[in-house]
């Protein structure tokens, strides 16, 4: 072919990447690696080999990993932290900062190790991959030189677990460690058994930064190997990021535990484009949302959703760029979809479209011999088909049509998952209205795929919960540097052997959707003073209680839309009548506790008046990401929360409890004290004169024992919290597992009610979107 003839039909030839440096350095290694433990490599052994996707060479032998071997890095690990964190903030810095220019100095050789190792196409390995990795190292120098004076009353978790998928080795990897190393932890890594070798080369180029020994161990293995690094009682903080089912496992094998858990987990993300949109820009963002590394991204824009009017046009114009999509050797500069990551994986994306009853267009473009797959659309699927429900993580994308903005939006969220979503259209009206609505952690307006480090990325539902980047992912690395003291359980009073019963019978009900309810089992239990006088009764709620209360809190919300604003003034109203009766409340904590009750409730107005006064504080960021645009850190309510209350403050504690979920926008299910209930039902009616919605607080007596459970087991909750006297965290925390609700416990800690009203209730409140927003021509 001439020079004439290429620009005549303009093809693209060959433009391969030398993998000569990568191959070399492979081979100073003798093509065997051990783990990387307390700053050098151990000798290799037993293991497995690592293959190129492209081409099913070997190239390298690894070693699993086995308890023994995660016991060393831990200890390593633990031995290295206290030092390690001891350091002035600006010290750390100093060597994140040389991590990152690390990275910049052998960043082609780290992008052709990654293309090799997980098949992706070098030009995403080299101008998305590395950029990012050393971006997020830079950017977290400076989150460890401002530490200090940000967050002085916050330390490090301790030994962190980082466990790391295949689809991008090093910048999850850079998402892990450089905000643990930044808050003084120290980490010992898994990466995943298919794509360890980037992992290993940044550990040994980390000894250039000065990092000291042990404060980096990257350990290999395979799933079990995860397992047991998860498992480890000195491990105090795992972050995950994988697949929705590792997860779980992971949420159950940590409860009660009192490690820390941050999860990345998969997503199914709905791709809108409206009839106004830019039909061209948006074929192309959708290239990029599902066939960029292959569609194996946890955030693909794997659901198009496509209004009914451009339908027609989109697809054709989609199927043709499709059709000129070039599939091969992932070295070749020119290549845009390269190898899926391993036959198993390929077999799986494979069988999942050939049993789908839809019409599949396949790519009509040459697919090499060896691990790929054609980049792949499937329309005419139902809603609950399982293609539009399922991660397929692969360059498949299954496509419906819609015909308003609210069937959209109905659409988009008609899943389990909730991690990202991309909106085109140029009705800026429209983008803004939409972003809020969708029940997603990130929120791309006419753009797909950006991501920085000052900008927070993660999940809602089934999507995980935390974030990785910004002040609002370093938090999850930190912890108070003062914890509470062992809590002793507070019991009821028990029945005296000579009652004192006065007055007339008063039986106090349970509180949903506005209204007073009998419980549904018809149980009720006496509530004694301490010196024998029956002061009432209270229901004792079941499952359907709770049941009803989730169905009257999710019916209520227009709470979540009212404006921070009208929410503030509810709330003030609720501590002014609180006040009005502030002598009755305190004699009723008096009767059923023998002590003073004065000073807990001038607390518990305080308590509301501070977050009567955040309501419409709580502000988001504009993030300085580096493109034309911004990025908007919003802080959204977490959604239906349930809240087991405590039983030593059992005014101030509910309402501490309560305040800053209905301030931050939430519906609340809250379990009062089960020694002193009665101050929360007496508390029902200061909100029936307070203009609080219906359904927004609801309110069951009951055993805690007993309710925690299933409200930890209810899929409709979003997040549950327990500060019972009772430690019921493990419960809690492994019931959450089904749905992988938020959970926030006190691990049987005390926790100083009269100072209660801190930072950690408001982020335990709310969820933070990422809503980004390119402009210009």
């Amino acid at each position: 072919m001439t020079i004439r003839d290429i620009f005549d039909d303009m093809s693209y030839g060959p433009a391969p990447e030398s993998a000569t440096e990568a191959f070399d350095w492979i081979a100073r290694h003798d093509g065997k690696f051990g783990h990387f433990i307390n700053g050098a490599f151990i000798p290799a052994g037993q293991g497995f080999e690592t293959r190129a996707p492209a081409t099913g060479q070997v190239l390298a032998q690894v070693t699993q990993g086995s308890a023994a071997d995660i016991e060393m890095a831990v200890s390593a690990a633990r031995k290295a932290q206290s030092k390690w964190a001891a350091l002035p903030g600006h010290r750390r810095a100093q060597i994140l900062y040389a991590l990152a220019r690390l990275v910049q100095k052998h960043a082609r050789l780290l992008a052709v190790l990654e293309t090799l190792d997980c098949g992706k196409p070098i030009r995403e390995s080299r101008d998305i991959d590395l950029p990012l990795v050393a971006r997020h190292f830079y950017y977290h120098a400076g989150l460890a030189q401002l530490l200090e004076a940000e967050q002085p009353q916050m330390g490090p978790m301790g030994v962190c677990a980082a466990v790391i998928p295949w689809n991008f080795p090093l910048l999850m990897l850079a998402w892990k460690v450089a905000p643990a190393l930044a808050a003084g932890n120290t980490v010992v890594l898994k990466p995943a058994e298919w794509t360890p070798l980037t992992a290993l080369l940044f550990a040994e180029i980390s000894r250039e930064a000065g990092l000291p020994k042990g404060v980096l161990n990257i350990v290999t293995g395979d799933g079990e190997t995860g397992a047991a690094l998860v498992a480890h009682p000195g491990v105090d903080k795992v972050a995950f990021t994988g697949s929705t089912g590792v997860g779980r496992k992971i949420r159950a094998a940590t409860a009660g535990s009192g490690k820390g858990l941050t999860l990345e987990l998969g997503g199914k993300s709905p791709y809108i484009v409206f009839d106004d949109a830019d039909l061209d820009s948006a074929v192309e963002g959708l290239v990029d949302a599902i066939w960029f590394n292959g569609g194996q991204v946890c955030c693909a824009g794997s659901r198009l959703l496509v209004q009914e009017g451009v339908a027609e046009r989109f697809h054709a114009r989609l199927k043709a760029r499709m059709d000129g999509l070039r599939i091969g050797d992932p070295l070749d500069k020119c290549i845009d979809v390269g190898a899926i990551i391993d036959p198993e994986h390929l077999a799986r994306i494979t069988a999942m479209v050939d049993a789908c009853d839809g019409q599949i267009h396949r790519a009509a473009t040459d697919l090499p011999a060896g691990c790929y797959y054609p980049p792949t659309l499937i329309t005419g699927l139902s809603a609950a088909s399982p293609l539009m429900q399922e991660e397929v993580f692969g360059p498949v994308l299954v496509s419906m049509t819609f015909r308003t903005p609210a069937e959209a939006v109905e659409l988009a969220n008609n899943t389990r998952y909730g991690l990202a979503a991309s909106v085109w259209t140029e009705n800026v009206n429209l983008a803004l209205d939409m972003a809020p609505k969708i029940r997603a952690g990130v929120v791309w307006i006419n753009a797909t795929n950006l991501f920085d480090a000052a900008a927070g990325f993660g999940g809602v539902r089934e999507s995980g919960f935390g974030r990785e980047g910004g002040w609002e992912g370093l938090m999850a690395w930190l912890r108070p540097k003062v914890q509470g003291k062992a809590l002793k359980p507070v019991l009821p009073v028990d029945a005296p052997a000579d009652p004192q019963v006065e007055g007339i019978d008063r039986t106090a009900k349970l509180y949903i959707g506005g209204k007073q309810a009998r419980p549904d089992g018809g149980y009720s239990r006496a509530v004694w003073s301490p010196k024998g006088r029956l002061l009432g009764h209270v229901g004792i709620g079941n499952r359907k209680d709770i049941r009803n209360a989730v169905e009257a809190a999710h019916a209520a919300k227009g709470w979540a839309s009212a404006t921070a604003h009208l929410r503030a003034q509810v709330i003030y109203y609720i501590a002014e009548n609180l006040s009005a009766r502030a002598d009755e409340f305190a004699d009723r904590l008096r009767q059923m506790t023998g002590k003073d009750g004065k000073a807990e409730v001038e607390a518990a107005i305080a308590r509301l008046f501070t977050w009567a006064a955040r309501a419409d504080k709580v502000e988001g960021r504009v993030k300085p990401v580096p493109i034309r645009g911004v990025a908007l850190a919003m802080n959204e309510p977490v959604g239906v929360v349930g809240a087991i209350c405590p039983d030593e403050a059992p005014l101030l504690g509910f309402v501490s409890l309560m305040a800053p979920l209905i301030a931050m926008g939430n519906r609340a299910v809250l379990v009062p004290s089960e020694a002193f209930p009665l101050a929360a039902t007496d508390f029902y009616q200061v909100l029936d004169t307070s203009d609080l919605p219906g359904g927004v607080v609801n309110i069951v007596t009951g055993r805690h024992a007993e309710l925690a459970p299933v409200l930890a087991g209810h899929m409709d909750l979003d997040a549950l919290w327990s500060f019972s006297s009772s430690d019921l965290s493990a419960r809690v925390e492994a019931g959450s597992t089904a749905n992988l609700k938020r959970c926030w416990v006190n691990h049987g800690r005390a926790t100083d009610w009269t100072r209660a009203d801190g930072p950690d209730f408001q982020r335990a409140a709310t969820e933070v979107k990422t809503v980004w927003l390119p402009y210009g021509e």
